[in-house]
């Protein structure tokens, strides 16, 4: 694991099974490129090492924290097929569908053999994603049901 924000530490997807990334972003029609360490991530908003999305692609480093490759493997899930096409660094600027992504991704990581939605929750405080109820647990738990109706309604979570 290596220092993400100041000197809390994140889970990097080299911490992770590449694999097992690979084959559930695949599930959702969605392909993880792997970039070399060093070399610039394609479409990352945030610059590196965070995850990059280009189309129906991810972009990640083996220095990409795990959240960060969710987070924008999800803005490209929660989009319908002929919007994805369009996607290059910026996925949305809907509050909705980044609401979403970020429910959409916590939920995911049960779905990663050693990830799972506490440690995701956590390295997401750690990284600086912001709530109204200061944490992203209890943003999940108690304030995210117009998320998770966005994406019951789009049939977009696991049963």
């Amino acid at each position: 694991m290596a220092a993400a924000s100041g000197d809390a530490e994140v889970l990097l997807l080299r911490d992770i099974g590449v694999a097992d990334a690979a084959a559930l972003l695949a599930e959702h029609g969605l392909e993880l490129v792997g970039v070399e360490d060093g070399a610039p991530i394609p479409g990352s908003y945030w610059g590196e090492p965070e995850a990059g999305i280009i189309g129906c692609t991810v972009y990640a480093r083996g220095d990409t924290p795990v959240h960060s490759m969710l987070h924008e493997a999800c803005h490209l899930i929660v989009l319908p097929p002929e919007r994805r096409a369009l996607v290059h660094t910026d996925a949305t600027d809907s509050v909705p569908e980044e609401d979403a992504s970020c429910y959409l991704q916590i939920v995911l990581a049960d779905a990663l053999p050693g990830v799972g939605r506490n440690r995701l929750m956590a390295d997401m405080d750690t990284w600086g994603y912001s709530f109204r109820l200061g944490s992203t647990r209890a943003w999940f738990e108690r304030d995210a049901g117009d998320a998770r109706a966005w994406l019951q309604a789009r049939a977009l979570l696991p049963a």
